[in-house]
């Protein structure tokens, strides 16, 4: 990914690259295609994407119905089973609230699930746990890590918190100032860091019983 974003959130300059495919230079209609059955976003604060005088289960089946040839009721059905995934196990009332009525970790999950109904190939996550307190943010992250194992799903996540990062990551890239200043394997990039950007962020990191990270 090459690119520089403005204020509006469009590419202002250079190139976003997904299997060969310049996305910056696609027209509006190839990029809704792509979005939902290949490419899905949880965002940072979900509640902020959810209409808030609408029903959770309306607003599922209008971004379903959006990318697949699915009825409400197999819509329904098929988000329940990934709520389930993501420790929202009331679906039913889950389905049936306002956004309003619903905790902030649990506004977070059915984010999660809605991202996940399509199945993609790559999910994006702007700092999905920022807004949750730390018990679910581990939940959130754990449930994350599960949905990527279960569905082979690559995941790009944006994360301040480097014990998020080294938990969920297989490969880690630090940025500072915009610009990628180291890249690698998870432990090469926890235990052997090179960049004295990456030095000072994990030195950062609270250290428990003696150590700050686990191999």
């Amino acid at each position: 990914v090459m690119g520089l974003l403005g204020r509006n959130g469009m590419v202002t300059k250079g190139d976003i690259f997904y299997k060969d495919m310049n996305i910056a230079d696609m027209p509006e209609k190839e990029k809704r295609r792509l979005f939902g059955p290949e490419i899905a976003m949880v965002f940072q604060d979900c509640k902020a994407a959810l209409c808030p005088v609408r029903k959770i289960s309306s607003q599922i089946y209008e971004q379903m119905r959006e990318h697949m040839n699915i009825s409400k009721k197999e819509a329904l059905f098929a988000v329940s089973e990934i709520m389930k995934k993501v420790g929202l196990t009331d679906c039913d009332r889950i389905l049936d609230s306002y956004p309003f009525e619903l905790s902030g970790g649990m506004k977070q999950r059915v984010g999660i699930a809605m991202s996940m109904t399509a199945r993609p190939r790559l999910l994006l996550a702007d700092e999905p746990t920022s807004a949750l307190d730390v018990t679910i943010q581990a939940e959130v992250v754990r449930e994350m890590k599960k949905l990527r194992e279960q569905y082979e799903t690559a995941i790009i996540l944006v994360t301040h918190n480097m014990g998020v990062d080294s938990y969920i990551s297989d490969k880690i890239g630090v940025m500072c100032k915009g610009e990628l200043v180291e890249f690698g394997k998870r432990d090469d990039v926890i235990f052997h860091p090179k960049h004295e950007y990456t030095k000072k962020l994990l030195a950062a990191v609270p250290r428990l019983e003696g150590k700050r990270f686990a191999k």
